[in-house]
């Protein structure tokens, strides 16, 4: 086991690792004493987090089981190799949060949800499971969303050993696309499964690859996406920002037509693409996948 302190003084601003990765961005996390996604309030605690990580190209070269927390704003980790690049590829730790927040308008609400979670980073999940995580997540609290991911790695992840425990990988595309619509569905995912059946074939035969999106300019990457069966504009806009980097990118869930409506009626237009591209504007565009983060998590706790 290899084990590390990465210091606060060490990033370009604040850290919250309950809210980056218990704010809906992630459902590849699990916390050690099984409480996720169960607190109202997901901020500022000190739980252990941990998960498998496939290779990552240009990161990391093996599969690695990572497990961390934070006391004082310091981040522990322990994992089966030298986590520190991982980590700060998974959440996003080479992010400048100060510079990201002077850049979001100056507007009440806004100001509010980035002061109540002051260090929620965005993550950076693999492609594949983010891709599954978020086909999964039509019409289901994240709690639900969370618990089909852990069930599919459970069934079909491969097992990994690490400091006494066993853990499951998410499942592998050839793995998911090798089962049955009735097997997916007795694990849960209801009308959800023959979409996940299906989009594991199209990655596992080589027809098409989420991270190959990263290429393209941002509105095409998002058409590029809604090639996969159960993806639509929203769902690709989850996986450009939680996986491939589009910061940009401001998925159109619920709370976040709450928000337009309530306060940015003009941002309405009538479609997705034009709605989006109208609040990406408003939420001040580059960064503006970061402000729906916020805006997401800050409205979901019960903000106003």
């Amino acid at each position: 086991m290899e084990r590390g302190v990465i210091e606060a003084d060490e990033l370009a601003g604040p850290f919250d690792l309950q809210a980056t990765v218990e704010s809906g961005q992630s459902y590849l996390w699990d916390r050690l004493d099984g409480k996720m996604y169960t607190t109202s309030e997901a901020s500022g605690g000190q739980a252990w987090y941990e998960t498998v990580v496939p290779p990552i190209a240009g990161v990391s070269d093996e599969q690695a089981v990572v497990r961390v927390r934070q006391i004082n704003d310091d981040i522990e980790w322990e994992s089966t190799t030298d986590a520190v690049d991982l980590l700060t590829h998974l959440l996003r730790l080479d992010d400048d949060l100060a510079a990201i927040a002077s850049k979001t308008p100056g507007e009440p609400m806004l100001e509010r949800a980035f002061e109540q979670y002051a260090g929620m980073r965005l993550v950076r999940d693999p492609p594949f499971a983010c891709l599954i995580s978020f086909i999964c997540s039509a019409q289901m609290r994240v709690g639900r969303i969370h618990g089909m991911q852990q069930r599919l790695a459970a069934e079909y992840g491969e097992s990994v050993e690490f400091d006494g425990r066993t853990y499951q990988a998410f499942p592998t595309p050839e793995k998911l696309a090798a089962r049955t619509e009735d097997e997916l569905r007795g694990l849960r995912l209801g009308y959800r499964a023959p979409y996940v059946q299906r989009t594991a074939e199209l990655v596992a035969d080589g027809e098409a690859d989420p991270a190959a999106a990263v290429d393209l300019d941002y509105e095409d990457a998002r058409a590029y996406l809604t090639q996969f069966v159960g993806v639509g504009d929203k769902v690709a806009d989850c996986v450009l920002l939680f996986s491939l980097g589009f910061l940009e990118a401001v998925p159109l869930d619920t709370w976040i037509q709450t928000a337009i409506a309530g306060h940015y009626p003009d941002c309405e237009q009538g479609n997705y693409k034009k709605t989006s591209r109208a609040i990406r504007e408003r939420f001040g565009g580059r960064y503006a996948g970061y402000v729906q983060t916020y805006v997401f998590h800050y409205l979901r706790n019960g903000g106003q």
